[in-house]
């Protein structure tokens, strides 16, 4: 296989989208949607890519910061897509292979389809391929013309195609691979006498049949790979079809989801078998779920480590937070970055976390905003426990020893020790440390006035 090198064109604004970030910028099941046709040309094989920027150039540029196979090119002005292509070939500057080009809205394209495309090129000798689709309303689609023996002549687009050519069913996808040297000898030749006014990559095709060379044509085998993305509502498509696949992936490697269409599990996330999700649920890129786990209806989860054997219950939520094995958590938690809960951990309904570590065994089970705590193995940590850990200046931690009972109602204003094995008394407010296996208890007296409300009524 010759060389391969990508050019992924995302210069444009994306005026249907109306909205201040560019097209290639929306979020599509977890990734921004230019990160979708750059990953499909790395796994088809390319060694370069170089994605033709414009429209807030330095966001789209940040998405691939720091990749060494990444270049990008300036598109100073849209003037068509043969501009956009030409402005990337000083990135290129001594490739000698393949150039593979895809436009950086069509995030459901997928590798296994370049890679089938690449080798449909390379078998046949042609100077240029296209990759078409079969659709029954091909309106606004470039019409790819082809003639008596089959060959590609030309591709001509909606508003210069004439009322025969309008009704050819197979159209243009936007996505070529070709010779490169083909493509630098040829580039600054094409024209811009059109409706649009525009430099056509397309007339390309037209170029190499007038130079007497080949060119071919694929149909993808599902149309919906070579979707645009334009608007809102083929944004919500795509985002619904990604998902889709998804969702089968994690399904026939062993997970259950009782209702798949109202699942919604992003790019990036693990999931191990016999976990059973329920409807309703988020899993965000970044989570790995262990094997065993139930995740019950309405269920967020962010960027966590979650172990074997867990349980999720409803409508909790838990971001960038680590889980041991067989932990309980919900319904109605909130887990906040910084959690890390070891084995057998239960945190209970309306329970608040941030920033805490907890041993082995220990339990909050109602209640509760623990914040800025070390706790260890086995601790009770009673209902309407706070740790108060803000001095509306500072942060301070609140550390609780192994084998704690902490009753309920009680606040423990940090900075504060509390030793193993102590009990610390329902309603105490804890201020100074408190030694091992003793007992903290600070109350005011209680006061009975007998006969007082009969007075108060008379």
């Amino acid at each position: 296989m010759k060389p391969l090198a990508s050019i992924v064109l995302a210069a444009g604004k994306g005026t249907r989208m109306k909205s201040s970030t560019i097209k290639v910028l929306h979020s599509v099941a977890g990734l921004q949607m230019i990160s979708w046709p750059v990953a499909a040309a790395r796994e088809a094989g390319s060694d370069t890519v170089v994605v033709v920027v414009g429209h807030q150039a330095n966001a789209v540029q940040g998405v691939f910061r720091g990749a060494s196979d990444i270049r990008c090119a300036m598109q100073e002005e849209q003037l068509g897509t043969g501009h956009a292509v030409a402005c990337a070939l000083d990135a290129l500057t001594g490739f000698r292979g393949t150039v593979l080009i895809l436009c950086g809205d069509t995030p459901l394209l997928r590798p296994e389809t370049l890679k089938k495309m690449l080798a449909y090129h390379h078998d046949s000798g042609a100077a240029v391929t296209v990759l078409t689709a079969l659709m029954d309303d091909p309106y606004g689609y470039g019409r790819v013309v082809r003639d008596s023996s089959g060959m590609v002549c030309r591709i001509v687009e909606q508003k210069d195609a004439s009322i025969e050519e309008q009704e050819i069913r197979e159209i243009n996808s936007g996505i070529y691979c070709m010779d490169s040297l083909f493509l630098f000898d040829n580039i600054r030749a094409i024209g811009s006498n059109n409706a649009q006014g525009e430099y056509y990559l397309t007339d390309l095709l037209s170029i190499a049949v007038s130079k007497g060379l080949t060119c071919i044509a694929m149909p993808a085998s599902d149309p919906d790979e070579i979707m645009g993305v334009n608007d809102r509502v083929q944004l919500a498509e795509a985002d619904c079809l990604l998902r889709g696949r998804i969702n089968r992936e994690h399904m026939l490697n062993g997970v259950s989801m009782i209702d798949p269409l109202t699942t919604y599990i992003e790019h990036g996330v693990s999931i191990g078998a016999d976990t059973v999700i329920h409807p309703g649920c988020r899993i965000c890129a970044g989570t790995v779920i262990g094997s065993g786990c139930e995740i019950e209806q309405n269920v967020i989860i962010s960027g966590c480590r979650i172990g074997n054997d867990c349980h999720i219950k409803a409508s909790s939520v838990l971001e960038q937070s680590e889980l041991g094995e067989d932990v309980a958590i919900g319904p109605m938690a909130h887990l906040r970055p910084g959690t890390v809960l070891s084995n057998k951990v239960k945190i209970g309904n309306f329970v608040e976390t941030k920033k805490v570590i907890m041993g082995e065994g220990s339990k909050a089970s109602h209640l509760t905003y623990l914040g800025d705590a070390e706790i260890g193995s086995g601790v009770n940590i009673g209902c309407g426990t706070i740790t108060c850990n803000y001095d509306g200046v500072n942060k301070h931690r609140t550390i609780i020893g192994d084998n704690v009972f902490i009753g309920s109602d009680v606040q423990l204003v940090a900075p504060v020790n509390v030793g193993s094995n102590s009990l610390v008394a329902a309603g105490t407010t804890v201020t100074v440390d408190v030694p091992p296996d003793s007992l903290a208890l600070s109350r005011v007296p209680q006061l009975n006035k007998v006969g007082w409300k009969l007075k108060k009524k008379s």
